[in-house]
This record gives structure tokens, sequence and C-alpha cells, in this order.
């Protein structure tokens, strides 16, 4: 079973991991990003709809699946890590210590998103973007070359045995790379839809996550 994926970005060697979370070997980076912490909280809120409020555990025990699998140097966060900024408010004390044991002796960044525009009271660096050697990452693509960045949720509709199934993915062409959202309760924007097949170059490639990571031309319609 194939449950990671090695491919080249901008002169750097990357692996997608079977999670939706980035892997740079070289510099001990592990990338990650729409959390979506919390968003079974806003949405009661916001809306009044219940939802099952599990998806902020899960996506932390995923998460620290992940750290301690690779044990990165530094982590970071490609912004809407929390649903929206009154969300950190609703985390459980567990919540709170697990995430700060993670932190524990590494570098760990927050990257701002649209969800969480400002910082959040938790330890690490609150940043617009970050630039680590010859790669920027930050929470919304803006074109710049061997830029890193999430926002979309991207995800590729397959016809399967005759059944439409839906995988989040990885997007990449020569310049940018746009990452899949690791929260449980995100939902997704399509390949086809112009936001992202007018945003990748041609010739850009899908990264499908899941239980076998499968790389395939990006799906455009």
């Amino acid at each position: 079973m194939n449950n990671s994926l090695e491919f080249p970005f901008c002169g750097s060697t990357l692996t997608a991991r079977a999670s939706g979370a980035l892997w740079w070997a070289e510099a001990r980076v592990l990338v990650v990003s729409d959390l979506h912490l919390g968003k079974s909280d806003r949405i009661a809120r916001r809306t009044g709809a219940m939802l099952p409020p599990y998806e902020t555990r899960e996506t932390l025990d995923a998460l620290a699946s992940e750290v301690e699998s690779l044990n990165p140097a530094t982590v970071i966060c490609l912004g809407d890590s929390f649903d929206d900024l009154a969300a950190v408010d609703a985390l459980t004390d567990s919540d709170v210590m697990l995430i700060t044991r993670l932190q524990s002796g590494r570098r760990w960044v927050w990257i701002e998103g649209n969800h969480d525009p400002g910082p959040v009271e938790f330890g690490g660096d609150h940043l617009a973007e970050l630039s680590i050697g010859p790669l920027t990452f930050r929470h919304i693509a803006t074109g710049e070359v061997a830029e890193i960045s999430g926002h979309y949720h991207p995800k590729v509709r397959l016809s399967v045995r005759g059944r439409i199934i839906s995988r989040a993915a990885f997007l990449v062409d020569d310049t940018k790379l746009l990452v899949p959202a690791f929260g449980t309760y995100t939902g997704g924007l399509c390949t086809t839809d112009p936001a992202l097949s007018g945003l990748m170059g041609r010739g850009a490639q899908a990264i499908l996550t899941g239980k076998t990571v499968t790389q395939l031309p990006m799906p455009r319609g």
C-alpha cells in the first residue's frame, strides 16, 4: 500500500502523505492546512444546527499521529486552523493540552487564514506568511513562484465501478502547490471548478490522498 508519494517542487523534494499532510524531509518541516478546529461549535453558534462535536479531537489526533511519526523540527499550519477566532474558546482542556504537547520542542507556525485572521492564545509564531529556503508558505495563492498554500480544499471526483467518489488532493504545477484540507469536517472544491482550473497551470498534477496515494493529471472537466 502506497501511503506517501515523493515529488519534485521548485528544486525541493516533498512528500504527499496519505493524511493530507505535506512533509519536507530535508528541512524536517511538516505542513498541514485548514484544520478548521471548532467547526461544529461555530455552526451551532451561528445557525443552531447541532453536529457531533468530535471533529476537533479527530483532527488533532490525526495531526498528533503525523508529528509522532515524523518528529518534525517545524510544523506549519497554513491558515484556517480555527473555524473562527471564537472557536478557540470552545476547545476542551484536553484539546489545549494536546496542542501544547505537540508544540513542545519544535517551532510551530500559525499562518493567518481568512477564518482566523488574527493571533490566537497559543504558543508559536503567528505570521501572515513564511519563507524557508526557496519556498514560501501562505494561506491563499498569489501566483508567486515556489509558493505553498491552502484555502481551496481541493478535491478530485472520480468514477469507480460506476460510483462517484471524491478524494482530497494536493495540486501541483511548475510554480505552485495547493495543500488539501486536513480538518475532519472540511468540505472541498472540485478541480473542475473554474477557481481551480483557472488557477493551476497547464500540466498540473493531482496527488490523491487516502489509503493509496495516487498521482494523475489534474481533472479539468
